[in-house]
């Protein structure tokens, strides 16, 4: 029989921690409740120790214990409060959930796991990338590799998308943000209609995919895991990203009323267990003004909707590392707009293109999961949400999106090719705007979703990325690619500062200028669809850029500025050439007309004065 010394321990962190070859158990109860430990040999489903809490344990509303005596590989957990068994919070590791999408029996229990291994990260360290320097890529672990089409070995876990690696560096790509991947139950108990089957049910409800919700914060999922340890193998992918020159950013989505405290350790935890780069988090429960002045966090970024930006900074104070990211959907839904053609779009848009603010980046996105992939935006009108068993009525219902003649799929090779160069205006709307553009998965492949625009209940072909081969989402790939090379070889894009619009260091033009049929007079009439925006040379450092917009069905003239002397204008892309629309660099075509250019309906073209 094992004697165990038993007394009070530290409530100064809640959880499990070892205090050298102790254990410190510290978890919150409220309003006095009983509470004993309960713990299990690993594949026992019996008690084999209970112990009880007593007063001298109690630290106000913290139970704390130290036991010694115990080897914590050996050991699994939970708590009895008020009879009731209750799963640590603070848990860094689950046991129970190990499968995808099968609800535990009801006489197994969820338990976490006392963790004393440890990790050798060889020198590895958050690469705290200036914002202005990154290109994200967004998606979900299970979704990004589980289609067969994937070709990995390992699909939907973190070693499969170890195994897409390359395929992310091979766009440039260097910042990878994932959907939530702490654990979260993703079967819920809700009834839902059987009229339309693809909807995965587990005891008579509906999936829970995406996993916003409750969950346990601090574990990372372990069906999420090939190897069956999901906390090595997540490890072994942020450090596989790093060699890579890759961030990572986890999603979380914290409910209302979760503790603020809760919340600001677990970010905490994260950073310096998992060396992650950033989080992004939703901004109605999170204490953001904490977060963003913890100085724990100092190294990595903090995404969310909107900051209180005057509670965090001093008027005109400009960090050195500019850690705050708003993440919303303005710049999605007024691009959109502009790209399908609507009206008094083009001013806001191009204000979104070039917003910049010193004391937060902007990340721009297309589309996110919440909505329409981009494909569809340019394939449907509706959102088509039948199979989620809520009779088309869930989803959002303003998606700025077009079919531009017919709705969804279709045989039309001259529709085909207006969606396909649709999704090249988007593509460069986004590479081309200031901030950070972040891609949503599958989009850079054309991948469709049949028009359902919120697929969090859908785990099957429908939410998985499927890696197209078809020669049209080849062309888009590497259309994809050319562009974020443009982008982060010209220095016109992604910058630190923001444009002001004026000749503030007197080089005889503005930093950046709007130009229409008169050079030097952009017109931002209610009518107007199109636009030349200039990105003065003797500003950025490089060569003059002229960026000009055409989202109208019709063709239109646009003025071109006058260049030093000896430099002319050369067509360096052109969204309706095919199969590329970038030349090579040093093969860019000399415009004939040095004064004026006619731009094609629905066409973007980049000119470059050399």
């Amino acid at each position: 029989m094992v004697d165990y010394c038993v007394e009070a321990g530290s409530p100064a962190r809640l959880g499990v921690t070892k205090n050298g070859k102790d254990l410190n158990f510290a978890v919150v109860v409220r309003d006095g409740k009983n509470c004993s430990l309960l713990l299990y040999e690993k594949g026992s489903e019996k008690t084999a120790q209970k112990f009880p809490f007593t007063e001298q344990m109690r630290f106000g509303d913290i139970y704390a214990m130290q036991i010694s005596g115990l080897h914590g590989q050996e050991w699994e957990y939970n708590y009895e409060i008020d009879g009731e068994i209750v799963l640590d919070p603070y848990a860094v590791r689950i046991s129970g959930r190990e499968e995808w999408g099968i609800c535990p029996e009801k006489n197994r229990s969820v338990r976490g796991v006392i963790r004393s291994d440890r990790f050798s990260w060889q020198g590895d360290r958050p690469l705290m990338l200036p914002y202005e320097e990154c290109v994200m890529y967004v998606t979900h672990v299970r979704g990004f590799t589980k289609d067969p089409s994937s070709k990995v070995r390992r699909p939907g876990t973190f070693a499969g998308i170890r195994e897409k690696i390359p395929y992310l560096k091979s766009f440039g790509f260097n910042q990878l943000e994932l959907m939530p991947i702490y654990e979260f139950a993703e079967y819920e108990e809700k009834k839902v209609s059987k009229k339309h089957m693809p909807v995965r049910r587990f005891n008579g409800g509906r999936i829970n995919y995406w996993g916003y919700g409750d969950g346990c914060f601090f574990a990372p999922k372990a069906s999420y895991s090939a190897s069956g340890d999901p906390v090595r193998e997540l490890k072994e992918l942020v450090r596989e990203l790093h060699k890579n020159g890759i961030e990572l950013i986890l999603e979380f989505y914290f409910p209302e009323r979760t503790s603020p405290y809760l919340i600001r350790d677990c970010i905490c935890y994260w950073a310096a267990e998992y060396h992650i780069d950033g989080v992004h988090v939703n901004s109605q429960a999170v204490p953001l003004e904490d977060l963003a002045l913890d100085p724990r966090l100092s190294g990595i970024k903090v995404m969310s909707e909107s900051f209180p930006l005057d509670r965090i900074y001093d008027a005109g104070y400009e960090p050195v590392y500019r850690r705050l990211g708003e993440y919303n959907e303005d710049f999605m839904q007024k691009a959109r707009r502009f790209l399908r053609g609507d009206e008094d779009m083009l001013g806001q848009a191009a204000y979104s293109m070039r917003r910049n603010p010193a004391q937060q980046a902007v990340i721009n996105f297309m589309a996110y999961h919440n909505g329409f992939t981009l494909f569809d935006a340019v394939s449907y009108d509706v959102r088509h949400n039948e199979a989620n068993g809520e009779e088309n009525r869930d989803g959002s219902s303003f998606n700025c999106s077009s079919n531009y003649g017919e709705e969804g799929p279709t045989a039309s090779r001259k529709l085909e090719k207006l969606r396909r160069r649709q999704l090249r205006n988007a593509f460069l709307l986004l590479l081309l705007s200031q901030g950070v553009p972040a891609v949503y998965g599958g989009d850079e492949m054309g991948n469709s979703q049949q028009g359902n625009n919120n697929v969090w209940c859908q785990d099957n072909e429908l939410s998985w990325v499927q890696w197209s081969r078809k020669k049209a989402d080849r062309d888009l790939r590497e259309f994809v690619r050319e562009a974020i090379r443009f982008r982060k070889d010209s220095p016109a894009f992604g910058r630190r500062t923001e444009y002001t619009l004026k000749d503030y260091l007197s080089r005889g033009m503005p930093d950046l200028s709007y130009h229409g049929e008169k050079a030097w007079y952009g017109a931002f009439e209610r009518s107007s669809r199109q636009i030349g925006i200039l990105y003065a040379g003797c500003y950025t450092g490089s060569g003059t850029c002229y960026v000009v917009y055409n989202m109208h069905v019709l063709a239109h003239e646009l003025a071109l500025p006058t260049l030093p002397k000896g430099e002319f204008w050369h067509v360096a892309a052109d969204t309706g050439r095919e199969p590329r629309a970038f030349y090579e660099k040093g093969e860019e075509p000399l415009l004939e007309n040095q004064k004026m250019v006619l731009l094609p309906p629905r066409t973007i073209m980049i000119l470059a004065g050399k």
